[in-house]
């Protein structure tokens, strides 16, 4: 349960959790003018109102989502020693422009179409399938853990094509853009 936060922080807890004085009113069953005393400390309110309150931003603290709510699993990845070829025929058959690269069980890097490309203009017409995939692999996606806000996600995805869900050291999902905005669309 979360605790009631002071008068002068009641104001950056409902900034952090997206709310403003009239949403939290509303959810609270209290008036926005009542809010707005008890943020500026004109009021000492009731205890049934500050219930209210502490039940509201505890209901608005559990909408928020988090890497685990959205991260697609199991994660489609190639290995390092996995030729280019292959990575390709994945890349194709699944439609994505990038692959984590995995080994043990831990992201090494990552392998996308842009450095392909960037390869295929570097050797002119040679075929490179058969170069590893380590050949080729760019740095790993960003991680972060299941619990992460997607609001930090969003940030990091603005930087990666990619952020990898990791637990305990272990790959436990993806999340791309097309996930972040698929959330937001459903929301």
């Amino acid at each position: 349960m979360m605790e009631l936060p002071a008068p002068a922080d009641l104001k950056k807890k409902c900034q952090k959790l997206g709310l403003t004085q009239n949403e939290l009113a509303e959810m609270a069953g209290v008036s926005q003018p009542m809010i707005a005393k008890i943020e500026s400390g004109d009021v000492d309110p009731r205890l049934s109102t500050l219930r209210s309150i502490v039940d509201a931003l505890n209901r608005a603290q559990s909408r928020i989502r988090k890497a685990s709510d959205i991260m697609t699993s199991p994660v489609i990845s190639v290995s390092p020693h996995d030729l280019l070829e292959m990575a390709l025929t994945i890349m194709e058959s699944s439609g994505f422009s990038q692959l984590p690269v995995i080994e043990d069980d831990v992201l090494v890097g990552s392998i996308s179409e842009r450095a392909i490309l960037r390869i295929m203009a570097s050797r002119g017409l040679e075929n490179i399938s058969h170069l590893q995939v380590v050949k080729v692999m760019e740095e790993a996606f960003p991680t972060v853990s299941p619990g992460t806000e997607v609001t930090i996600i969003s940030s990091l995805l603005e930087f990666s094509q990619a952020v990898i869900v990791t637990e305990v050291g272990k790959v436990v999902g993806v999340i791309t853009k097309f996930n972040v905005l698929h959330m937001m669309r459903n929301a």
